[in-house]
C-alpha cells in the first residue's frame, strides 16, 4: 500500500520556504516594496472582504479576493510540483537543468507564500496536489508537465487581469505573470533547444499576444492535478 506524501506541507519544503522568504520575499519583483502591507487592508469593497466558504469544496471567494485566491491556488500547485521535481530528480538530470528547475521552484514558493501572507485569514486552505499521473523519473514526463503548468499559469494570469478592480493588484499580477512567462520560455527551450518554441505559435497569436484564458476554463484544465474540489464561480465578481 502506497502512502501519498502531501508535498505542499512537507517539512523540508516548509523549511526551504522560510529560508527563501527571508532572502527573497521583500525583493521578489518589488512586490512588498510596491504595496507594503496595504494589499488587503485598503481599496477593497465589501464583497472583496468576503471570506471563502468552508466545507468539502474550496470556494475561492468573490471580487479581488477571489482573484488573489485563484492565483494562490495555482501557485500552490506549481510550488508543490517543482518541490517534487527537485526532491526526486528525473534520471539523467543535468546540473544546468537542476539549476533552472531549482530556481523555478524557489520562485513559485515565493509567489505562493506571498499570496498566503497577503490574503491572511481570507486565504483558502493548503491544497492537496494529485501528481499520480506524472512519472517523475522521466525527463519527458516532467518537462511536459512543467510546460503545461507554466503555459497554463501565464494564460490564467492573462485571463484574470480584466477581472481585477484594484490597480495595485493588477500591477502585482503583471509582475508575477512576467516571471511565469520566463519560466514557460525556458522550459520550452529545455524541451526543444535553440528553436522558436520558446514563443511558439501554439501560445502566441498573429498579433504577438499570449493566450488569455478565463478562470473557469483554467480550473477545469487543472482539476485532475488537485484532490480538492475548487469552486471559482464568483472570482472577480
Amino acid at each position: 500500500m502506497h502512502t501519498r506524501k502531501k508535498y505542499s506541507s512537507d517539512k523540508a519544503e516548509d523549511e526551504r520556504a522560510l529560508h527563501v522568504n527571508r532572502r527573497l520575499f521583500l525583493s521578489s519583483a518589488g512586490l512588498t516594496t510596491a504595496f507594503g502591507t496595504i494589499l488587503i487592508v485598503t481599496g477593497c469593497t465589501k464583497e472583496d472582504h468576503q471570506i471563502p466558504g468552508m466545507g468539502d469544496a474550496v470556494d475561492l471567494g468573490s471580487g479581488d479576493i477571489g482573484v488573489l485566491n485563484y492565483a494562490y491556488a495555482l501557485e500552490q500547485l506549481e510550488a508543490a510540483f517543482y518541490a517534487k521535481v527537485i526532491d526526486s530528480p528525473f534520471s539523467g538530470m543535468t546540473d544546468v537543468e537542476k539549476t533552472i528547475l531549482t530556481d523555478i521552484r524557489d520562485h513559485e514558493i515565493v509567489h505562493r507564500e506571498f499570496f498566503k501572507a497577503a490574503l491572511a485569514d481570507k486565504a483558502i486552505k493548503g491544497l492537496t496536489p494529485n501528481f499520480d499521473g506524472i512519472d517523475f523519473g522521466s525527463r519527458t514526463a516532467v518537462l511536459g508537465a512543467a510546460k503545461l503548468f507554466e503555459d497554463t499559469g501565464v494564460a490564467a494570469y492573462n485571463g484574470a487581469g480584466k477581472l481585477i478592480k484594484d490597480p495595485n493588484y493588477l500591477l502585482l499580477a503583471g509582475k508575477i505573470v512576467s516571471v511565469e512567462a520566463r519560466h514557460a520560455a525556458v522550459i520550452r527551450d529545455l524541451i526543444n533547444p535553440k528553436s522558436a518554441d520558446f514563443a511558439g505559435d501554439d501560445i502566441i497569436d498573429l498579433n504577438g499576444m499570449d493566450k488569455a484564458v478565463a478562470p473557469a476554463d483554467i480550473l477545469a484544465a487543472v482539476k485532475g492535478y488537485v484532490k480538492d474540489t475548487i469552486t471559482g464561480a464568483n472570482v472577480g465578481k
